[in-house]
This record gives structure tokens, sequence and C-alpha cells, in this order.
């Protein structure tokens, strides 16, 4: 089993809540892999974390291309060796979402791609990594819009019913729950984090809280090594599923 430093992937880590996550974690002394598509903003993200003292590193990794999880997973495999934390935070909207009578079907397929696809596909490949630490977790980054609960009862109005990305997170936490159980006897918890609503560019950087208060439960779930799993989580506690 790993001795040394704690090691932790991030997707999507080269802005916004991704990117706080991992200044976080680097500042609490963990080695973080920045998981980014685009080459030149992860490895400007990495230059940032490392100007802080952060041992930071990018790993080329686009959620929705299979190739490029396989080669990451090797890298991390080859360079590192193995993960005590994956936080699956990759994520997009799509302006042909909306309202289940009118949504683009199309555009409901992309955002399914990347937002549950890219997360099952992200997961199974990095498992073997994961197995190898002593205490391991999984953190979904996942929305209040997925709850199932407060969609029946809807604190928003109408605007927020998108059809495609309250579906892609509904269904990250039926594969949070079945993996948690899976996983349970493996020491491996898995659980789900709704950030709330954070400014970034998802939004338009129209979000009332700061990407510090958005990655926040993110990074106490990810610091915890005897945790729970198989919940669905923001700041102010457990929220319905």
């Amino acid at each position: 089993m790993p001795t040394g430093k704690k090691i932790a992937l991030i997707t999507g880590a080269n802005k916004g809540i991704g990117l706080e996550t991992a200044r976080e974690l680097g500042k609490a002394g963990w080695t973080v892999l920045l998981g980014a598509r685009n080459s030149d903003l992860g490895r400007a993200a990495e230059s940032k974390l490392r100007a802080e003292k952060a041992d930071a590193h990018f790993v080329p990794l686009d959620v929705t291309e299979p190739q490029t999880i396989s080669a990451a997973a090797a890298k991390i495999k080859a360079q590192f060796g193995w993960l005590d934390a994956l936080v699956n935070n990759a994520g997009i909207v799509d302006q042909q979402d909306g309202r289940a009578s009118v949504a683009s079907v199309a555009a409901i397929e992309r955002v399914m791609r990347t937002n549950f696809f890219g997360v099952v596909t992200v997961t199974q490949a990095m498992l073997p990594l994961l197995r190898k630490s002593k205490a391991a977790r999984i953190i979904n980054v996942s929305s209040g819009l997925g709850s199932i609960a407060r969609n029946a009862n809807p604190p928003w109005d109408l605007q927020w019913s998108l059809l495609g990305y309250c579906s892609s997170k509904a269904a990250m936490s039926m594969f949070t729950v079945q993996l948690a159980l899976e996983l349970k006897q493996d020491r491996i918890a898995v659980n789900a984090v709704n950030p709330g609503y954070t400014a970034t560019d998802i939004n338009q950087n129209r979000g009332h809280q700061t990407v510090q208060e958005g990655s926040a439960e993110i990074v106490r779930l990810s610091l915890l090594e005897d945790g729970p799993t198989g919940g669905f989580f923001e700041t102010a506690g457990p929220i319905p599923w």
C-alpha cells in the first residue's frame, strides 16, 4: 500500500470549481493531477498552481474521448502509481437544452455524453489506481438541479428546468449510490456533491457563490479518510436524491 503523499485527479481542473479544488488540496499537501482537454489551459493552470507552491501536474484528458482517458490512466500509473481521490468535476450545459417539451434531443445527448457517460468512463478507468489506496474516495460533482425531490417541488422557476442537464445529474446520482454499494468492501467512498450556485463559466459567472464556497464540500469530502459513502451533500449537510 502507498505511504507517500496523497494524490488526487480532478477532471475539468483548468478553471472554476475544479481549479479551486485542486488549489485547496494542493495547500493541504496533496499532489494534484489537473485533468483538462485543452493543453494550453491545462498547462496554464499547472503553472499557476506551481507558482503557489502546489505539487500540480497537467494530465491531458477529455472525458468524451475514451482514448485520452486510457492514456491518462496509463500515465498516472507509470508516473505516480495510485490515486487516493478522483473528483469527477468536468461538466457542460448546452444552449439548446431546455424544458421537457422542447429540449433538443441532440443537446440532451451532448450533455449526457460529458456529464454522465464521461463520469462513468473516467471512474471505471481509474478504479484500478484507486484500489491501490488504503482509503480512496470518489466525489461526483453534481447539482441541486439533479435532485428529483427538489425538482418535484422546485425552489427555482421554470428557467432552470433543463431536461438534459438535470437528467445527467440525476443519472449521476444512480451511478453514485450503485457504485458506493459495490465498492464499500474495497474501502472506497463514493459521494455526490452539490456545490451550489457558484459563479463560473457554466453560468456566465452569475452564481452568487465564490469558487471557494463552491468547492468547500468537495474538498472536505476529499480530505476525509473515514467519511460517509453513498450520500448526496452540500455545505449545509445531506440533501435528498
